[in-house]
């Protein structure tokens, strides 16, 4: 599923260091001349694709980068170092737009692709340069010219890496709330959630995933009833599923909209997928046994095997509350271990082709 995250950050490239007016004085060499050196060139800030990236939430912490600045030019015409480049590295798909001018600078489309997004000031000439037939010793350098300083807006169309699924008031708008930033619209009615609500879950700088909100599936949605026909073709995108039922038989919003049992609610929506697309069903499917907060704790966690036992479920499963936060960020931990192993396994991959 294809969202937009944006970032605005302002980048600011290194000044150029300054020229040096200096004199060689040195024994027994009278009048040795001008031998200030030339100051080195400010250092350049760089955008450069990464695959490993796929969000920008990492932008929201920092947002000024600023390269090294140019170091003064010296005596013995001995030229000042220059700064360092700056790299700052983004996902690839990230599109990068200057705020001021609202023009598109470039499109980051592959791994390592690089963007040159502020150029250093160019360091200033020390007075060697100065001396002439006229003017024997020049008490003139030039001051290092200034880094270029740019505001950018990179904006970076995701590809949701988790897809919650679930019966119309299952919850998945609440657990987002609890993992994420994500404000979707709440409330004890179905159909909550009119078009996908999109967050991003960082576990730590460098190591962030992107979940999607779909819209409640009912029975007939592969034919096009409610409202999760139209996005039922964008969690086949998606590389894991967390599937929420509603654990509470005793819910009043169950009874009162007549909502099958939770086994019957997880069958239902296999036969949709199914319909859809049978590969869905072979696609990394986990269950989240949600509300967990209305049954007495041994009572949920029986509750919660029996159902797990009638299903015949073998791959993981979980018991939270997602309106108390309770049990949800260990699935998210687990959520990004199982990444960083797709990860490892394509670089293995890649390095044994």
């Amino acid at each position: 599923m294809k969202l937009v995250d944006e970032a605005e950050i302002t980048v600011i490239a290194g000044n150029g260091g300054n020229g040096c007016i200096s004199f060689r004085r040195e024994k027994f060499i009278p009048l040795g001349g001008p031998d200030g050196g030339d100051g080195g060139d400010g250092g350049d800030v760089w955008l450069q694709a990464d695959e490993n990236l796929n969000t920008l939430v990492d932008f929201r912490h920092q947002t000024k980068f600023k390269a090294q600045r140019g170091e003064n030019g010296m005596g013995r015409q001995m030229y000042g170092k220059a700064g360092e480049d700056l790299v700052i590295t983004v996902p690839v798909g990230t599109v990068v737009h200057n705020v001021e001018t609202d023009e598109i600078i470039g499109d980051l489309t592959e791994h390592g692709q690089r963007l040159l997004v502020a150029k250093g000031g160019r360091g200033g000439l020390g007075n060697m340069h100065f001396k002439s037939s006229v003017n024997r010793a020049p008490r003139k350098a030039t001051p290092g010219g200034e880094g270029e300083t740019r505001v950018l807006r990179l904006e970076l169309k995701l590809l949701a890496d988790v897809g919650l699924l679930g019966f119309p008031n299952a919850g998945k708008s609440t657990f987002i709330r609890a993992v994420s930033a994500a404000t979707p619209k709440v409330a004890d009615y179905p159909f909550t959630t009119l078009y996908p609500n999109l967050g991003v879950v960082s576990v730590e700088p460098g190591r962030s995933f992107v979940i999607a909100d779909i819209p409640g599936l009912i029975e007939g949605a592969a034919e096009g009833a409610g409202l999760g026909s139209l996005f039922l073709r964008h969690i086949q995108r998606t590389r894991l599923l967390l599937h929420l039922v509603d654990i509470s038989p005793m819910d009043p919003l169950n009874g009162a909209q007549g909502l099958p049992s939770p086994v019957q609610q997880v069958r239902a929506i296999e036969r949709e997928l199914g319909r859809f697309d049978p590969a869905l069903l072979e696609k990394p499917r986990w269950l989240v046994l949600n509300k967990a907060d209305l049954l007495l704790e041994e009572d949920a966690r029986a509750a919660a095997e029996a159902i797990v036992a009638e299903l015949g479920w073998t791959a993981p499963w979980f018991l939270v509350s997602a309106i108390g936060r309770q049990g949800t960020w260990p699935i998210m931990l687990e959520v990004q271990a199982f990444f960083d192993h797709l990860r490892e396994q394509a670089r293995d991959a890649a390095e044994g082709a």
